[in-house]
């Protein structure tokens, strides 16, 4: 990347507001990530402003505009402009962090050199305007240029200041398919130990986004020990071997080979993390040393229980999660009836992520009958395709009756439930039409055998 010839398109509003600091006789920049993926050619999500006015200043050139101030202590003032929040923060040094997240106080400066250096890495410590072009106090250019994620100054410092920049970090490089440079990446193994003083919510948010970078696979290999730190649940995978011809990896490295494959939703993506996790506590062995791991979804379910709730997911996502997880290792026979059930214990949609992660985890085992498991899924999403394009019923609300028509036969209380659901287990068994007359016949009988 030549310095000389490097422009930014800046967006038309955030234009105005670096001229109207500019004419106020303020120093502007665009600051931070903004800069790093206009350099790599991506859409920035947000545009980030730092300039030398302080915050009161600030408040003066934008008297016009609705402003926020929630972050004034911080030197951070947002202005709304065409309906977008933009921040603008004034150049700052930060104080002492106690608490491994935030500083406990700041002081402003007039330098933009002073203002980069207190950034997390030198991909994050450049600051750009027309005028000025870059300003690349500490090589972010040359780190973005070979791929390279490098703290800026002491990388322990940078850590322990805010311990999430370790996941900041791997989540970057994971996104961007970077290294990691190696003074970084021992002080990410040394201060592993300081996630623990991070809120759940800030752990999970970073690690559904590096779930879905495309250097996912590299990055969980090399940083398991650090992903243990929160995960303590994953540890027994590592390096547990299968020994199956159905597989080529051990637990982990399986794992996530699968993850890498599925498509990039943090929903799959964390699927697919969990999703063996009780294969080392469910392993059998044959005398010849074969192993085999019966009932491993369950004892999956129950770990990927823990770490969800540790993790403070939404209830949500931990309730389409953990059922991808108990399903995931399911036989398909072929059968509508076995389909309709899956239907209607997990939903339409989670029936097609289902096929997704067995997809995925077909292709991170080895080639061992691998054409004839991915022959298999074929039909049986076509199954699928063929029982929605039917509207089959799946579900009480599809039933042809209701809970009224069954209180009308003299059903009661939770008896009209269980009519329900024996009526709806056989619609999808095939045993009886999903049509209201035949079903009604079949619970008058219902009633007769229960007061005969």
């Amino acid at each position: 990347m030549n310095k000389e010839k490097i422009r930014i398109e800046i967006p038309e509003n955030v234009s105005a507001l670096l001229n109207t600091l500019k004419a106020g006789g303020y120093e502007a920049y665009v600051v931070g990530g903004c800069v790093r993926d206009s350099l790599l050619a991506i859409q920035p999500h947000d545009w980030d402003i730092c300039t030398n006015a302080e915050p009161e200043k600030t408040k003066e050139c934008f008297a016009d505009l609705r402003i926020f101030e929630a972050g004034i202590k911080h030197g951070t003032i947002s202005v709304v402009l065409g309906g977008e929040v933009y921040e603008i923060t004034t150049y700052r040094i930060d104080g002492k962090y106690s608490d491994n997240r935030r500083p406990d106080s700041v002081s402003f400066t007039g330098d933009i050199t002073q203002d980069l250096a207190r950034r997390d890495f030198t991909v994050n410590a450049m600051a750009y305007n027309d005028e000025s072009g870059i300003v690349d106090p500490f090589g972010g250019l040359q780190d973005l240029k070979n791929r390279l994620i490098r703290c800026v100054g002491n990388a322990e410092k940078r850590f322990d200041e805010d311990a999430l920049r370790i996941l900041r970090a791997l989540r970057f490089a994971s996104t961007y398919s970077f290294e990691i440079e190696a003074d970084t990446s021992g002080a990410i193994i040394a201060k592993k130990n300081l996630l623990h003083n991070i809120a759940a919510e800030r752990i999970s948010s970073e690690l559904a986004r590096l779930l879905c970078g495309v250097g996912v696979e590299r990055i969980l290999n090399e940083y398991r020990e650090v992903f243990a730190e929160f995960m303590p649940e994953i540890k027994d995978s590592f390096d547990f071997e299968q020994r199956s011809k159905h597989h080529c990896f051990d637990v982990w490295r399986h794992t996530v080979k699968a993850v890498s494959v599925i498509e990039p939703e943090p929903l799959l993506r964390m699927s697919m993390l969990l999703h063996d996790l009780g294969k080392p506590a469910a392993c059998t062995a044959d005398p010849d040393g074969t192993r085999h791991f019966k009932g491993h979804p369950k004892i999956s379910v129950e770990l990927a229980k823990q770490i969800l709730s540790r993790l403070r997911f939404s209830s949500a996502f931990c309730e389409d999660c953990l059922k991808l997880v108990e399903y995931h290792d399911i036989r398909f026979s072929g059968k509508k009836p076995q389909l309709r059930r899956v239907i209607r214990e997990i939903g339409e949609e989670n029936t097609r992520r289902l096929f997704k992660l067995q997809y995925a985890d077909t292709m991170a085992q080895s080639e061992y009958m691998r054409e004839e498991k991915l022959s298999s899924l074929e039909a049986e999403k076509q199954l699928f395709d063929e029982l929605m394009s039917e509207s089959e019923c799946f579900s009480l609300k599809q039933l042809a009756v209701n809970g009224n028509d069954i209180k009308a036969l003299g059903f009661s209380g939770k008896e009209i439930g269980l009519v329900l659901d024996a009526l709806l287990q056989e619609v999808l068994d095939e045993k009886i039409e999903n049509e209201k007359t035949a079903l009604l016949i079949r619970a008058k009988n219902m009633k007769n055998r229960t007061t005969g």
